[in-house]
Order: structure tokens, then C-alpha cells, then sequence
């Protein structure tokens, strides 16, 4: 099996574009300098490769070029800035460049470490290609966070992942995986941020953009993305800004109406708690990374199909790599400052919320993990399950000795609460026990299944469904 060479430097894969005749561009960059031009200048022979750069960093000369957008650090302006270079760069040379020439524009809008310090150091980036002579051009798109603590940093950051994208654009535009992992060359985790990839163009329609967002996750790019209802991807901060969130973690390998109904539950908990319009509130279904791994090993159909059953509830989806709970609220809290209920079934307090193991590599243990999820405004709801005939509430759970007190504590405080106003008829449901029973076609399991999720599985034969 073919690997990629990991080796290349970034002055290489400069290098190499400059010394390809038939691939030609502009490089205009927004925000924190020309450093993606000059990676490509200090490599040498760029004069083979760039027809432009430029900087409209100004916004009244900015809007003069590109027009005016909502925002400009948004993929509006990103595509702006995309769509006209490649125009100019066509229009002025593909008559004088040789016939085989290749054009592309990569532009970036961002917004690095200002001065005074303290602002959301964010942007878009983008390259448009033809990945042959006289094609309709492809695009990819990303959203990136920079993490570094000074301009310099970013900047250097910023540049290296330029290079690196119009590189993969064009060598690895056959193999997505390879196309995202090799984003993060020469710069090293915890410097730069991926949490939204798209694609786009004739030479991309092969390429599920649920699937690249995925592999974001898998090659350590982000920690988690997002999609929403309609299972497109969406950045974090845009989606959730200034939200109340109600977040239920599960399989989602077949909402029931148990699902449902623990939505429903949340959401009225939570405009309760919070003194909100229910309508403000965004409603997520959150699939855990290691559900969604096979034998180490990404199962990409599996993945699809979470998606698009969560989705036919009407759900947003967040696909996160925080086993724990903690992690997972910290991560909110990047993106909004309200209030958050985090939604689970009894049997998964105390298997994961209340187990010590969890908490080992904590300086402060579980104190400190259960410390750091139930800060400020934010409540864990727990929905009671039924078995034998046996409901099962918060009241029933038998916590470890050095957490029942730990345990009392956040009960006692209404961090930890029980669901109210739950459906007692749904809570016997089994998603686990209904699935294999979907393959013998129509039956009782049909009654237990969201009615949006039931049409789906018919209409798509889900789950083995005959037919």
C-alpha cells in the first residue's frame, strides 16, 4: 500500500510548484502579511509560478476590489477574493501562457494577534485550481484558528499551511485523507486549527464533505466539527455564538423516540433554567469519535449513517473526540457563554461520569474533571431507563465511596438533575436490542422509532431493511 512522503519540506513543496511550468497564480492575502508569497519567493524561481501578490488590507480599498461583504473575515470574502484573481489570472494569460498551463488563486482573510492581544485570532483560507488545462476550476475552503501567542507565530503558521494546501490541491486531489493530514506539515499540533473543510469543482465531486470534515478530526486538525441539520458543515463559533445549547450524547445508529423524547425534555429543562425561548436554543446530537472507528480503523458508511439519522430528527450533529464530559463543556464554552445542559441516559453516570478511571491523569483526580463540567452555568440531566419492569432514576444509582459525597454535592446544587416530564411509556426502548430486527422488514420495532427516522430507513433500506 502506497504512503505518503512526509518528508517533503515546505521549501520543497514551494519549489516544486515554481518549477512547473504549467501551473501559474495569484497569492492575495488579508490579515496578517504576504506570508504564503514568501514562502514561495524564498524558495526561488517564483517567477515561473506567481503572477500576483497582493494585500487589500485596507477595508475602503478591499471593498474597492472585491465589493462589499457582511464581514470581513468570512467565507463570503474568502470567496470573493477567490473567484475574481481566478478570473484575472485566466483572462490576462491564458493566451500567452503555454496551451497546458494550469491557473489557481489561494486567498486568506484573517484576523491574527492584534496589538492590544485578547481577540478571537480566526480566519479563511482557499484555493481555486483547474487540475487540468482549460477545466471548470475545483475550490477547497477552510476555516482555521490560530493558536499561537504572537503575530510572528501565526503569521509563520499561516504561511507554511498556504503552501501546504496549494501543494495537496494539486498532488493529492485523488486522495482526500492524504490531501488533509499533510495540512498540518512543518507546523506541529497546537499551532493551527482546522474545524471546517469544503470542496468543491468538478475534479471534487467524488468527495463527501461530511467525510473530509471527518477526517479533520481523525488527523488531529480539530478536536470536533460540526454540521447542521441538513448535515452540512458549519464553523463552531458562527453556529453557536451567544446560544443556549442542549447536547445529547448517543450512537445514533437508530434514533428511537426515546431520542425524541429526551430532546424534547432538554429543551424545555433548559428554557426553564435559562428563561429562554425555546426556539433559541440549538439542539445538538453529539457522536463520540471512537464509535465511529472500527478495528482502529475509520468506518466511514457507519459515520454517514449516524449523520443522516440524527439529522432526520431535524438535528444538528457534532462529531467530537472528548470521551469526557469535561473536555466536552470546555470546548462550548470557546463558542458561547449560555447556558448548557448536557443530555444522557442513567446507565452512562455512573460507567462514565462517576468513574474514577476517567479522572487519572488529572492532577486533581475526579474532583477536578467533575469540578471543571459542572462550572457556572451548566447542568447534566439524566433520563431514567426502564428494565424488568424496573425504572432506574438518580435515586437508584450506587456511586464509588470516594465520590458519593462528590455525588450529594452536585445533586443537592441542581447540577445533576433528573429529567422531568419524560414519556414513562418510552423508557423500556432498546435501540441496541431493535436493530437487528429492522432486516426482517416491517414489525414492532416501527412503533419504537422516530417516524422521520422510520421513512428514512425505507426509503434507503437502512440497517439491512429488505427492499
Amino acid at each position: 500500500m502506497l504512503e505518503r512522503d512526509k518528508n517533503i519540506s515546505t521549501e520543497q513543496k514551494a519549489l516544486s510548484i515554481n518549477l512547473d511550468d504549467h501551473k501559474y497564480g495569484t497569492i492575495v492575502e488579508i490579515g496578517a502579511g504576504q506570508e504564503v508569497a514568501r514562502q514561495f519567493f524564498k524558495a526561488g524561481a517564483a517567477a515561473g509560478t506567481i503572477a500576483k501578490t497582493s494585500s487589500a488590507y485596507d477595508m475602503t480599498v478591499s471593498d474597492a476590489i472585491y465589493g462589499k461583504a457582511g464581514r470581513y473575515v468570512s467565507r463570503e470574502r474568502v470567496h470573493q477574493m477567490l473567484n475574481l484573481e481566478f478570473d484575472l489570472c485566466v483572462n490576462r494569460l491564458a493566451e500567452v501562457r503555454p496551451p497546458m498551463s494550469t491557473f489557481f488563486s489561494y486567498a486568506a482573510t484573517v484576523t491574527a494577534r492584534s496589538f492590544k492581544g485578547g481577540n478571537e485570532c480566526h480566519g479563511w483560507i482557499g484555493v481555486r485550481l483547474q487540475l487540468r488545462p482549460k477545466e471548470e476550476p475545483c475550490e477547497i475552503v477552510c476555516h482555521v484558528r490560530m493558536l499561537d501567542n504572537t503575530n510572528e507565530l501565526q503569521a509563520e503558521a499561516l504561511g507554511i499551511l498556504g503552501v501546504n494546501l496549494i501543494y495537496a490541491a494539486y498532488n493529492y486531489s485523488h486522495k482526500p485523507k492524504w490531501l488533509i493530514e499533510s495540512l498540518l506539515d512543518g507546523i506541529g499540533q497546537g499551532r493551527i486549527e482546522v474545524d471546517l473543510i469544503d470542496f468543491d469543482g468538478p475534479g471534487f465531486s467524488y468527495i463527501d464533505s461530511r467525510l473530509a470534515n471527518l477526517y479533520l478530526v481523525n488527523s488531529w486538525l480539530t478536536r470536533a466539527v460540526l454540521f447542521d441539520e441538513t448535515g452540512t458543515p458549519v464553523v463552531p463559533r458562527d453556529f453557536l455564538y451567544k446560544k443556549p445549547v442542549a447536547v445529547m450524547r448517543s450512537s445514533f445508529r437508530l434514533p428511537t423516540l426515546v431520542h425524541t423524547d429526551m430532546e424534547h425534555v432538554g429543551t424545555q429543562h433548559l428554557a426553564k433554567k435559562a428563561g429562554v425561548d425555546p426556539e433559541r436554543i440549538v439542539r445538538l446530537a453529539e457522536v463520540s469519535m471512537s464509535q465511529v472507528m472500527s478495528d482502529d480503523k475509520l468506518d466511514d458508511s457507519d459515520f454517514l449513517l449516524r449523520v443522516e439519522l440524527a439529522n432526520a430528527m431535524g438535528l444538528p450533529v457534532l462529531l467530537s473526540d472528548y470521551v469526557r464530559y469535561f473536555s466536552l463543556r470546555s470546548w462550548f464554552r470557546r463558542h458561547t457563554k449560555e447556558a448548557i445542559a448536557i443530555l444522557m441516559k442513567i446507565s452512562d453516570v455512573k460507567n462514565y461520569l462517576f468513574d474514577l478511571d476517567f479522572y487519572d491523569d488529572l492532577e486533581g483526580g475526579a474532583l477536578e474533571g467533575l469540578g471543571k463540567l459542572f462550572a457556572d452555568n451548566t447542568n447534566v440531566l439524566v433520563y431514567p431507563v426502564e428494565k424488568d419492569g424496573v425504572v432506574t432514576t438518580l435515586s437508584d444509582v450506587q456511586f464509588a465511596d470516594k465520590l458519593k459525597y462528590v455525588a450529594q454535592q452536585v445533586i443537592h446544587n441542581k447540577k445533576l438533575v433528573d429529567a422531568e416530564g419524560y414519556d414513562p411509556n418510552l423508557l423500556s426502548i432498546s435501540a441496541r436490542e431493535l436493530i437487528p430486527t429492522i432486516s426482517d422488514g416491517p414489525g414492532a420495532w416501527e412503533a419504537a422509532v422516530d417516524p422521520r427516522v422510520l421513512e428514512l430507513i425505507k426509503r434507503k433500506g437502512l440497517h439491512g431493511y429488505p427492499g
